[in-house]
C-alpha cells in the first residue's frame, strides 16, 4: 500500500509550523493545545505535538466566526433602539 507523499507531508504540522502560520510563537500554539482550543496529538519519544492541518483550519474558521459575532455584538451595545428597528419605535399598548 503507497500513501500519496504530499498529502502525508502536509498532513500534519508540527508547533513552529503553525505557529509560523499564525504568526505567533509556539508557546502561543502550546497554550492553544493546553487548554483544547487547539486539537492535536502527541507523536513519539518524548511526545512533540503534532497538529492536524485539517484542524488548524478549523481553528481559524472558528477564530474568524468568533471575532464576526464579536463584532456584531460591539456595534448593537453601539446602536440606538430606533436604529435597531429601522427608525421605529414601538410601544406596548398601556391599559
Amino acid at each position: 500500500m503507497t500513501a500519496d507523499r504530499s498529502d502525508d507531508v502536509t498532513r500534519f504540522l508540527t508547533v513552529g509550523d503553525a505557529a509560523e502560520l499564525l504568526k505567533v510563537t509556539p508557546g502561543d500554539v502550546v497554550g492553544l493545545i493546553e487548554t483544547g482550543e487547539l486539537p492535536a496529538i502527541r507523536v513519539g519519544r518524548p511526545g512533540a505535538w503534532r497538529i492536524e492541518r485539517i484542524q488548524l483550519e478549523a481553528y481559524i474558521t472558528a477564530m474568524y466566526e468568533e471575532t464576526r459575532r464579536r463584532a456584531l455584538w460591539e456595534q448593537s451595545d453601539l446602536a440606538s433602539i430606533p436604529e435597531l428597528s429601522g427608525g421605529r419605535v414601538i410601544w406596548p399598548d398601556r391599559d
